[in-house]
């Protein structure tokens, strides 16, 4: 993969993580924000995913919906981790919060992509 095509994914991932955790930090102290945990969660991914859309311009169709998938589950995958680490989620969420906020990655991805007006040549 050319390091052009890398770091609006890897960008998008970390800074969807980081979203992620705080969520989930702040969800393990505050039960109306834990109580928000599936949405926000999918939003979240959604976000990474319109994020690396959106920076990747001459991406196909299929790259940006790729890479919003890895950039939404990333942080998904990983938010998960840490939310059951503390006990507030059971393990089985694992593959739901990972896989919702992959597939909201993919319509982001998708979404960005169009929204950055530019195809692949």
């Amino acid at each position: 993969m050319p390091q052009t095509a890398s770091k609006p994914l890897m960008t998008s991932a970390v800074l969807g993580t980081i979203l992620q955790l705080i969520m989930v930090v702040v969800g393990h102290y505050v039960p109306q924000v834990a109580s928000l945990f599936p949405v926000a969660g999918t939003a979240i991914g959604g976000v990474a995913g319109l994020l690396n859309g959106l920076w990747s311009p001459n991406a196909s169709p299929q790259n940006a919906a790729g890479g919003g998938a890895v950039a939404g589950g990333v942080g998904g995958l990983i938010g998960t981790i840490v939310s059951h680490l503390l006990g507030d989620v059971p393990v089985s969420t694992l593959a739901i919060g990972t896989g919702a906020s992959a597939g909201a990655g993919i319509l982001g991805g998708l979404i960005g992509k169009y929204l950055g007006g530019r195809s692949a040549g």
